[in-house]
């Protein structure tokens, strides 16, 4: 039998046959396969249109074609620095579209943040500056979304690169580059603000704030700082001593085109205070500036030990605060600013109205017509007294700042107070005339007691109250008006045991208790009356209070806070009814579903937005800022 004829071979043929028809089959469609393929996935797709070296620290899209165009990809993987020499020679040569020119700012704010450090980081705004602000105005970017990176990485690139030991330096020297040196100037005057000098800058662009509800950042060119100011010598201000507020620092190189061709580049470091200008000019081209106010005010606060002093500042009625910080403001003063005045509640402090100051000052509408001042004080003392220490502290400022009373701004105060506060706010704009000091003796007036000079003073200081006359418009925020439950209970009464109150009112209180025994009205007293005395429901004080109508031409809101289904009567906030709260005679009463701290709710936020803008349309048009 021949072999062709052999049933083993043939079947044996027959399976290496089909093996080999079946993998040229498969070779075959291999080869015609296309290499691309396609896949449904929205999170893969959008973040490949996102990515970029500041968004996931990975190059974009437009920068590795570009790599690739130049045949660089390899290059920039085992030498970086050798890449973008290679790119920046094309740049120089004018050989560089000028859409690339975003790819060297990126690529080098990528080696930077990999080995690169400083020069790197100052290349990378130097490209981005050149790619917003190029020679030949025809080139100017026209793509919204690349203008927005060019803008972060010349910020960040430009915070980076100066920044030594945690904080930016503004000075004058120079910096190393990648291609030569950059010569900084800096105008001493351009530190000045307001006879304010600015030092110690802390970027902004890295930080994370917690606590606000609402976060606010102004988005534009320049890195965002947060600047110590002190006062010069002799000038009369209230800013906080311990204040940060909002600059940004803006890099302008003088002739960039031709400069990064001669590897020296000279530049000129401006400082733009965050409570003015908010737009530079360059080229033409009108620029909004970076800001961050929120994060500026975030670091203040963490800065602060003022939440140390609220315990502290109810329980010790003199020493807590000092004289000089009792009314502070967020910045210098501005003449045509009508300031707003914040009085914080009982065992609290002036961080307590932080949320709502963040929200109020980052509208420009108020931003650019108001300044804000914050009244602290010992809020365990009487009211009586705490109040006088109110209007005394308003009564200076206004004198000190405007000593000629040329600014009718002054003389349209707001002021507004929480809860305790809100008592000392209507201390300010009632006439009592001698109710209160019938509360201490209704047979003799206080010229025919026998007291000491001093005792007599501080008595008629501070029980003969007049309505301040710059004071225009009054806000309540969850106040006692007809006293607190809370102070009312024997525990509270209690606590009150270890407050101390100030010497000179004890020394008046032991003065009126012994000097003329007769006259004396009150029975059995056992010292100096507290706060939590002063706020007990049925106490003389918070009764006269209450019947005292606000002063002619002052318009006076309610904010109320009831922490339960309307309707409000009845209810409460957890430390006063809404009953003791509602009072008759003010323009508007808002009720807002919240505990009784209350200041961030947001009803609470625009409502005060509501009535500071109303307050602007009643004011006369020459309060303007000057």
């Amino acid at each position: 039998m021949s072999l062709a004829a052999s049933p083993r071979w043939s079947s044996r043929f027959s399976r290496r046959w089909t093996t080999l028809v079946a993998c040229g089959g498969l070779l075959l469609a291999a080869a015609c396969a296309p290499p691309f393929a396609i896949k449904r996935n929205v999170l893969g797709a959008q973040r490949q249109a996102a990515t970029n070296v500041l968004t996931t620290g990975e190059l974009s899209r437009p920068t590795r074609n570009v790599l690739y165009a130049y045949d660089l990809v390899a290059r920039y993987r085992d030498d970086p620095t050798g890449a973008i020499a290679v790119l920046h020679g094309e740049l120089v040569a004018d050989r560089l579209r000028p859409e690339s020119v975003l790819t060297l700012s990126e690529l080098a704010f990528h080696h930077a943040r990999h080995g690169g450090g400083s020069p790197y980081y100052l290349a990378s705004a130097l490209y981005a500056w050149a790619y917003l602000f190029p020679v030949e105005a025809s080139a100017r970017p026209d793509r919204f979304h690349t203008v927005r990176i060019a803008a972060e990485l010349y910020n960040r690139g430009l915070t980076q690169g100066l920044q030594r030991n945690g904080n930016v330096e503004l000075r004058t020297e120079s910096h190393p580059l990648p291609f030569g040196t950059l010569d900084v100037a800096v105008d001493p005057a351009a530190l000045v603000w307001s006879r304010h000098q600015l030092y110690d800058f802390f970027p902004l662009t890295d930080i994370e704030v917690t606590g606000f509800p609402t976060y606010y950042r102004w988005p534009g060119l320049g890195a965002p700082l947060a600047a110590k100011v002190v006062p010069h010598e002799g000038d009369a201000d209230l800013l906080a001593p311990r204040a940060r507020v909002p600059v940004t620092a803006v890099l302008r190189p003088t002739r960039l085109g031709t400069e990064l061709r001669d590897g020296t580049v000279h530049a000129t470091l401006e400082v733009y205070p965050g409570y003015g200008d908010t737009t530079i000019e360059v080229d033409g081209l009108k620029v909004p500036l970076e800001a961050e106010p929120t994060a500026a005010m975030g670091l203040m606060l963490a800065e602060t030990a003022i939440w140390k002093q609220e315990l502290t500042g109810f329980l010790q009625g003199a020493g807590v605060i000092q004289g000089r910080t009792r009314l502070v403001s967020t910045r210098p003063y501005r003449r045509g600013l009508i300031p707003v005045v914040f009085v914080h509640g009982t065992g609290s402090s002036a961080i307590r109205w932080a949320e709502l100051y963040n929200e109020l000052d980052n509208d420009p509408r108020i931003h650019d017509r108001f300044q804000f001042w914050f009244f602290s004080y010992e809020t365990g003392n009487p009211i009586i007294y705490s109040s006088s220490l109110l209007r005394d502290a308003l009564e200076h400022a206004v004198a000190r700042l405007d000593p000629d009373g040329v600014d009718p701004a002054l003389r349209h105060m707001v002021v507004m107070g929480h809860s305790q506060g809100g008592l000392l706010t209507k201390m300010t704009v009632v006439d009592s005339g001698d109710a209160f000091w019938r509360n201490v003796s209704t047979t003799k007036t206080l010229d025919e007691m026998r007291l000491r000079d001093d005792t007599r003073a501080l008595l008629q200081h501070v029980m003969f109250v007049r309505p301040l006359p710059f004071v225009r418009r009054v806000v309540f925020v969850s106040t006692p008006h007809h006293g607190s439950y809370i102070a009312g209970n024997w525990l509270a009464h209690q606590f009150a045991r270890l407050i101390s109150v100030p010497g000179d009112v004890t020394t008046a209180v032991t003065d009126l208790a012994t000097a003329d025994r007769e006259a004396f009205a009150i029975r059995g007293i056992r010292g100096a009356p507290t706060a939590v005395d002063n706020m007990t429901p049925g106490n003389p004080f918070v009764k006269k209070l209450a019947q005292l109508p606000i002063a002619p031409g002052v318009v006076a809101h309610s904010i109320i806070s009831v922490d339960a289904d309307p309707p409000p009567q009845g209810k409460n906030d957890g430390v006063v009814d809404y009953d003791s709260a509602h009072i008759e005679g003010v323009e508007s009463e808002l009720v807002v579903r919240s505990p009784h701290s209350c200041q961030s709710n947001p009803h609470t936020m625009a409502e005060v937005r509501r009535i500071l803008l109303e307050h602007l349309a009643e004011t006369p048009a020459d309060t303007g800022a000057r």
